[in-house]
């Protein structure tokens, strides 16, 4: 299988969706508002993009459909998916820790 990092960076969009699904399985619109709640309403999933999105995930191994009542399509992460998450999050954790990251921040605090 492909190396997670290789992935890297993620879109912003696929890095909070699968950070949602790291909590369990949701379906389409709960992914909608759990990644609007998490993101403090900076992003903001349209139904159809969020379709899009998922099956693009789908077909990167990263995320699973599941039909638990044969009704409504849930959203899993996958292994894979969350070796990438965690690389994406170990990657911007590191950002965060540069030098000229850290002086900008204190300046934002003043």
């Amino acid at each position: 299988m492909t190396d997670p990092r290789d992935l890297l960076p993620l879109k912003p969009a696929d890095f909070h969706i699968l950070l949602a699904l790291a909590e369990g399985a949701l379906h389409g619109y709960g992914i909608m508002k759990a990644v609007e709640r998490e993101s403090a309403g900076e992003v903001r999933l349209e139904l159809g993009s969020l379709y899009r999105l998922l099956a693009r995930l789908l077909d990167m191994g990263m995320i699973e459909a599941r039909e638990p009542d044969g009704r409504r399509r849930d959203y899993a992460l996958t292994a894979f998916g969350k070796r990438v998450l965690e690389a994406e999050a170990r990657r911007l954790a590191s950002l965060v820790k540069l030098r000229p990251v850290r002086k900008l921040l204190r300046e934002a605090g003043r």
